[in-house]
């Protein structure tokens, strides 16, 4: 059978079948038990973390990655943007009727590789078939645990006037790359998503006592980002143009289709705020990693004016607004 039918999801032969030569095979390496309904895990020193998501991308295979990757990279960063060290995920799949059973399996072995890469287990899940027409192929949704250092304390509130703003690369690359392997545009190229764990970038950064929050800019982009933290403190922000890096294709896809850059997702990168004086160490030790070579110090939190100011190229300034339709159809 090389396509997923309605008796994969409804509990007997085919649906064991499904879960033990796909899920089972390509996650064993994991404490994953397909034969329990509950998991156990070890007891562990510090604070425990969770968190969940779910993941719906079309298509869903694209030019460095595919939605089983995204799943696992996307869970693992938000553990670790909060100071979490992951350890356990569980997966619930949700199944299109018609789905090869060849896409499947790319999808769950691109899945059990990021999470190798990550050293995350998963160890428990859900299987369901849903009819034909009731789903866009297949969707995903991931919850993860961790621990975090019972003395790393990161939040909004931390956040203090003359702090600095850093990102650990180039923006926008997973909401172009997607647009482009659409093809709906008519646009082609060979731009690679940065979907990726990013637990190397916050990790190097852990016990810096300036340290004061982290988010990965996904859905709305680093500019929503900055206005989530312009909210949440009350202080102004003020970023350089100049100063963000963006690959030059992703800017070119931008000024064709309308779009902003500052807008567009990133499943592989770190907004950081850090104390002003330890802000060139974290640079320093980010430029150490391979996905922070390109990171820069982008702007700084102020008291003089409650908005996120963009100063332009040309020695401008203009107010960045807060994004209120979603920017392209939804990527992730």
């Amino acid at each position: 059978m090389s396509h997923i039918t309605l008796a994969h999801g409804n509990g007997g032969r085919l649906m064991r079948q499904l879960i033990e030569e796909v899920f089972r095979a390509e996650l064993g390496h994991s404490a994953l038990d397909t034969q329990v309904d509950a998991a156990s895990l070890p007891a562990m020193n510090g604070e425990l973390m969770m968190s969940v998501d779910s993941f719906t991308v079309n298509p869903l295979e694209f030019p460095g990655g595919n939605i089983g990757s995204l799943a696992i990279h996307g869970t693992v960063n938000d553990l670790a943007v909060s100071g979490a060290i992951p350890h356990f995920l569980s997966l619930s799949a949700i199944i299109e009727e018609g789905l090869e059973l060849a896409t499947l399996q790319r999808i769950i072995h691109s899945m059990a590789k990021a999470a190798r890469a990550a050293g995350v287990q998963i160890v428990c899940g859900d299987t369901k078939v849903v009819p034909r027409g009731e789903g866009s192929g297949v969707y995903l949704t991931t919850t993860g645990i961790g621990v975090r250092h019972k003395n790393l304390h990161l939040g909004l509130r931390q956040i203090k006037d003359g702090d600095r703003i850093l990102v650990s690369g180039p923006i926008g690359d997973h909401g172009a790359a997607v647009m482009l392997a659409r093809e709906q545009f008519g646009l082609k190229g060979d731009l690679q998503s940065d979907a990726d764990n990013v637990l190397a970038l916050c990790r190097s950064l852990y016990d810096l006592t300036g340290l004061r929050f982290m988010r990965d800019p996904t859905r709305g982009g680093l500019a929503t980002v900055l206005h989530e933290i312009q909210h949440a403190t009350g202080l102004g922000i003020r970023i350089r143009q100049a100063n963000i890096p963006i690959h030059e294709t992703v800017q070119s896809v931008c000024e064709i289709l309308g779009y902003d850059p500052l807008f567009l997702a990133c499943e592989g990168r770190v907004v950081a705020v850090v104390g002003q004086s330890q802000a060139d160490e974290a640079l320093a030790r980010w430029h150490e990693l391979e996905n922070g070579r390109e990171a820069r110090i982008i702007g700084s939190i102020t008291s003089t004016l409650p908005l996120v100011v963009l100063e332009t190229d040309l020695g401008g300034e203009r107010i960045l607004p807060e994004l209120e339709d979603d920017p392209l159809p939804r990527i992730c």
